[in-house]
């Protein structure tokens, strides 16, 4: 996956402004819509005030309220508000200014750069289109997880519930394969103590469990089924863990060489977080190299000793493993995860927390197995239906937490059509060029004149070119850096023009006081591929003649002590039919990725296309 990342620093200020900006702009749309949807709802409470019997008696098949047929399944009800409650604050996490450019270097690459060939290549699908929409891409991040954490939480019950688990498990999937490279399931060094098998495959674990119906729920069956799966699971990584040759034995290698688990806790405490965190994780690496084979064997023995436990599903054998299990992944989730999310680019609380969740779930649902519905909680019920028709107090709660689902749902596409849409194009934001260079400046400057010759020896002159947009810059023919980046720049450009392409000329002045025979200029075409495109000049002439264009375009060009090589300023102009400069651009490619590439060609595009409009 090279060559993807901008080289931008994280902190950027315009890319984080941009990134704030699209974060309240989408802000306001939520607030609007939920403010429609509170309307709806005063609406509801204004005119149906005395059809709760009915909508009550629809209650238990709608599921829009809790405390009408029946009470949700304690287990359930403990996995919906906790998972709910974790993606807010995976939705907030995403928030942090350094997300947009930090995601993919920081995050996205490292957890696949181990992982083999095809991981990389699947996961360089979400690489290209965050790189080429940072900011779009991390805010729909935000917005999405925002809303499936508010529409576990809003919908108790029945189909909407349900769905929030769907959605649950969708873009966990999403996450744990492109954001968690597969949580390194595929990748050397796989242990439990770092994550595997990534925190997000447990949020779809938690999605599939929401997803089910209820009566799934109504005896210990489902509960002992999700703790003889965690059981096997740990049992499995008390394997792996145990596994010789892999480091986890062993505080120090050869020759002081820190360890497995000593590296990875040295590497956590060097984190931007708290200084007494920081302090804790340097006392227990110290303790971690000095007592490497006692640690990993505490490990080994408490993972299989809770997994075994856990595949009993017996209650009285699983409460003391549920007690020990939770005492482990705390200690694991402080001393070697480090929780998961300082550092400015920590996306959720890693594993630890999302597995206790699941297998204290199990748990509770084979101890609080919901009681079967009889004669007399339907008798209930209608009593409560009965009192709710007098005070019209039901199908507003009913009506409320349907409508609640529903903002949350629309809290959740505000995110993901900005994305969906982002990733079917193939060009990079402007923004990513204007964070290198700045935006366009618009001027109204009159072009100086000027007679060259091409690449095939014919003269040109601006006044030839009268009538044409012309987006032309300055070009080192013997360059191999900078400069063919450039070339490529104003071809895609040209590409994005379609049939406006007709109306523009695109033109190269050489930058060389050297090298300024055609033969050159056509040399460089080839190598460039740049002799295929139709509106292309690559203008030189004299020396003098050179420098008189140089000077009245404002390039600065002055050859390197021993001519080793010529240094030029970067720049691009666009003449209008008027004959008059409309934007000067900075071409400068930075490090030159497809994404700077791509995002100066679609500024420069919109340049042309502005001054084509405006003529």
């Amino acid at each position: 996956m090279s060559g993807m990342n901008t080289g931008l620093e994280a902190g950027n200020p315009t890319i984080v402004a941009a990134f704030h900006s699209a974060l309240l702009r989408q802000g306001v749309i939520i607030i609007a819509i939920l403010a429609l949807i509170g309307f709806a709802y005063l609406i509801i409470q204004s005119l149906s005030p005395s059809a709760g019997a009915a909508d009550a008696g629809s209650g238990s098949r709608h599921g829009l309220g809790s405390g009408v047929g029946g009470v949700e399944p304690a287990a359930r009800r403990l996995l919906r508000y906790s998972f709910g409650a974790i993606w807010i604050l995976d939705g907030v996490l995403q928030a942090q200014p350094s997300m947009p450019l930090g995601m993919v270097p920081q995050v996205i690459e490292p957890a696949a750069a181990a992982s083999p060939h095809w991981v990389q290549h699947l996961d360089n699908t979400m690489v290209t289109i965050w790189s080429n929409h940072p900011v779009t891409a991390a805010a729909a991040a935000v917005w999405i997880q925002v809303g499936i954490g508010v529409w576990l939480l809003a919908a108790p019950r029945g189909t909407w519930s349900r769905l929030a688990g769907v959605a649950s498990v969708l873009w966990g999937l999403n996450v744990w394969a492109f954001g968690e490279a597969f949580g390194g399931i595929f990748a050397p060094g796989l242990s439990w103590m770092f994550g595997a098998p990534g925190a997000a495959i447990f949020y779809c674990a938690a999605g599939v469990l929401i997803a089910l119906r209820e009566s799934a729920w109504s005896t210990p069956r489902t509960g002992r089924i999700v703790l003889r799966l965690v059981g096997v699971f740990l049992l499995g990584m008390a394997v792996l863990q145990a596994w010789p040759g892999r480091g986890f034995w062993q505080g120090r290698l050869g020759h002081g060489t820190p360890g497995t688990l000593t590296t990875m806790v040295n590497e956590m405490s060097q984190t931007a977080q708290p200084h007494a965190l920081s302090s804790l994780l340097r006392s227990f690496e110290g303790f971690a190299a000095s007592n490497g084979l006692a640690v990993n064997l505490f490990v080994v023995i408490a993972l299989a000793g809770i997994g075994a436990a856990f595949l009993t599903a017996r209650a009285s054998i699983v409460r003391p493993a549920v007690i020990a299990g939770i005492v482990l992944c705390l200690a694991d989730w402080v001393l070697v995860q480090d929780m998961g999310f300082f550092g400015g680019v920590g996306t959720d609380p890693n594993s630890m927390i999302p597995l206790v969740l699941i297998f204290t779930a199990g748990y509770v649902a084979i101890t609080r197995v919901p009681a079967p519905a009889g004669e007399p909680a339907q008798a209930s019920r209608v009593e409560v239906q009965s009192g709710a028709s007098r005070t019209g107090l039901v199908v507003p709660r009913l009506g409320f937490r349907w409508l609640a689902a529903l903002g949350a749902l629309a809290i959740t596409l505000v995110g993901a059509i900005p994305m969906a849409v982002a990733a079917t194009r193939s060009h990079a934001d402007p923004i990513i060029a204007q964070a290198l260079d700045g935006i366009p400046n618009e001027v109204s400057l009159p072009a100086r004149p000027f007679t060259l010759v091409d690449q095939h020896g014919q003269s040109v002159s601006l006044a030839g070119l009268r009538g044409k947009t012309i987006a032309i810059t300055f070009l080192d023919d013997v360059c191999t850096s900078d400069c063919p980046i450039i070339a490529q720049e104003f071809r895609d450009a040209d590409g994005m023009l379609g049939s406006d392409a007709s109306h523009v000329e695109m033109i190269a002045v050489n930058a060389n006081p050297v090298y300024l025979a055609p033969d050159y200029l056509a040399t460089f075409d080839e190598h460039e591929h740049m002799d295929g495109l139709r509106n292309w000049l690559y203008l030189t002439g004299s020396l003098t003649q050179l420098k008189h264009v140089w000077d009245a375009y404002g390039a600065s060009v002055e050859a390197s002590p021993g001519g080793a090589m010529i240094n030029h300023s970067d720049s691009a102009d666009v003449i209008g039919p008027d004959g008059r400069i409309h934007y000067v651009l900075d071409t400068d490619p930075g490090p030159g990725t497809e994404a700077t590439k791509s995002s100066f060609a679609v500024t420069l595009a919109e340049a042309i296309k502005s001054t084509l409009s405006a003529s």
